[in-house]
């Protein structure tokens, strides 16, 4: 249900095998993890709920790999909770990180959503768990639970509105209706757009980008970033002290000035 591609020097192990329903692929502090049901058009299953998990624990514990990217085989990001597995009694929630092993706890370091086609239900959760969406043109993104007598219970009904206007959030949540991809980089959504197929590729260069930044800098800011939702306003900089001074007093913050001073590129070792 898990595997690992190219974590030594051996050949990588081919691009999709059958019997995985994730593959995990690192290079250049970038881990690529893909959902790799594209018969089913990625529908989260056990194994996929225990495969991310399995690659978020496997991000948070290595201080080489910086940052990931979430992507689907095949034409579609994720068309949300295999039913016929639910029904077959599997659990398709992690019991630490919830459901697609992601939703209600994500990685502590950056996460990029690389969205080709639909991401659907449960598939859009997991865009809303990442930190950062790159999406092909053609993507659409849409809860549609309460067109079958659910709800979006996967952290849609609370992050949608805080990553949309209001009044358009609660539309897409109230009628199930889909958001296409442009439209959705238009109120913020999705930070990249690109053509249709490209966003891998896209997704993999904005990872690059937060890679090349120094670690302990990206994860400190990410937390405050996340935590902060609901901190006091009067608290903000009180609360962020405790994150931000370790990242001051870090070696990397020397490095950084020299690096600058010196007019060449940082090379980062506080993971």
């Amino acid at each position: 249900m898990f595997s690992i591609e190219n974590l030594s020097k051996e050949p990588p192990l081919p691009a999709s095998a059958p019997s995985d329903d994730v593959l995990v692929r690192r290079e250049d502090g970038v881990l690529t993890i893909t959902i790799n049901r594209p018969d089913q058009r990625n529908a989260v299953n056990g194994g996929v709920s225990r495969g991310i998990a399995a690659a978020l624990d496997l991000l948070d514990s290595t201080p080489e790999l910086r940052v990931a990217v979430l992507h689907g085989a095949g034409p579609s990001f994720c068309a949300g909770m295999d039913l016929k597995a639910f029904a077959a009694g599997e659990k398709t929630s992690d019991p630490v990180r919830g459901f697609a092993g992601l939703v209600e706890r994500p990685p502590a370091k950056p996460l990029i959503a690389a969205v080709e086609g639909w991401a659907l239900g449960g598939g859009f959760e997991i865009v809303l768990a990442c930190d950062l969406v790159v999406a092909g043109r053609g993507a659409r993104f849409g809860l549609p639970e309460v067109r079958r007598g659910l709800a979006a219970r996967g952290g849609g009904a609370f992050r949608l509105p805080r990553r949309l206007p209001h009044m358009l959030a609660m539309e897409l949540l109230l009628t199930g209706a889909p958001l296409g991809a442009e439209h959705a980089a238009r109120f913020g959504l999705v930070n990249r757009l690109v053509d249709d197929g490209g966003a891998l590729a896209g997704a993999l260069d904005l990872a690059a980008v937060v890679a090349g930044s120094a670690p302990m800098s990206v994860r400190a800011s990410k937390r405050v970033a996340v935590e902060s939702a609901d901190w006091p306003v009067g608290e903000g900089f009180e609360r962020q002290r405790a994150l931000f001074e370790p990242v001051f007093a870090s070696g990397d913050a020397a490095e950084g000035v020299a690096a600058f001073r010196e007019r060449r590129a940082p090379v980062w070792r506080d993971a």
